[in-house]
């Protein structure tokens, strides 16, 4: 029996990555983006017209939702559609976030703020909130993943990017927490913290710090490239796996040595 996932942040960049290698190993996916601007970023997020074609790219086994994870009610649903049209829930990636910054943290605004947060930290609460009694409801011996989008900034300053280094401690802190309260359950929780990706998130961070190239966050890395969203999707679909069973309550680093 195929085993069911749901993705947020799901239009492109990690997160429709990794919507690509879960259905190309024969998951079922329920893939979730707001496919709207938000006010207080300075960069277009995911389309309506990138999700849908992510799921036409897999006709009967993604399900492109659009939805805000800022909204409780929207994430319920979505879980509820994984139930009803995939048969339940096995796995949840919480790869929904946004970036803003490039001004010290006294400078930031509270739109900057709120998205940060509400966003990359509510949502991922919201997401757990609505999925985990859906990964709790598959019968005994249970296998639920749920695994969150950190990154690198959740483990170190970075210049000017205060606020985004917040949220994504909070979002490992988080992970922490629930995979204790998930003791003895079946269902394991872990983060995978990205360093610096080939994405329009990263491109939106060099227009932060005025670079003129992408390319000049490859320095970071021990690997001296930027990574591709494919290879940090690469260890989110390895942790939504039966597998990583003996993984729950820690971070797995796709950083390319960004935090060595």
């Amino acid at each position: 029996m195929s085993r069911v996932a749901l993705v947020t942040g799901a239009a492109r960049g990690i997160g429709a990555a990794v919507v690509d290698q879960l259905a190309g190993e024969g998951w079922q996916v329920v893939a979730v983006d707001l496919c709207a601007d938000l006010p207080g970023l300075c960069y277009p997020l995911g389309s309506k017209e990138e999700l849908s074609a992510l799921a036409n790219r897999w006709p009967g086994r993604v399900l492109g939702v659009v939805g805000d994870v800022r909204e409780q009610e929207a994430l319920t649903e979505a879980v509820a559609r994984a139930e009803s049209e995939f048969g339940g829930l096995d796995a949840v990636v919480a790869a929904a976030a946004v970036m803003a910054g490039g001004k010290p943290l006294w400078e930031t605004t509270n739109a900057e703020w709120d998205a940060l947060f509400d966003i990359g930290v509510r949502g991922v609460f919201n997401l757990a909130r609505a999925a985990v009694p859906a990964l709790l409801r598959r019968p005994e011996p249970r296998s639920g993943r749920f695994v969150a989008l950190a990154s690198a900034a959740g483990h170190k300053g970075l210049w000017h990017l205060a606020g985004y280094n917040a949220a994504k401690h909070s979002v490992v802190g988080l992970i922490r927490g629930l995979a204790t309260d998930l003791r003895g359950t079946g269902v394991t929780a872990t983060a995978v913290s990205p360093g610096s990706t080939r994405t329009a998130m990263l491109d939106a961070t060099a227009d932060l710090y005025g670079l003129g190239d992408v390319e000049e966050f490859s320095q970071h890395q021990l690997a001296e490239r930027l990574l591709e969203p494919e290879e940090v999707a690469a260890a989110v679909c390895w942790l939504c796996g039966e597998q990583s069973s003996a993984i729950t309550g820690t971070v797995v680093h796709a950083d390319g040595g960004f935090t060595a």
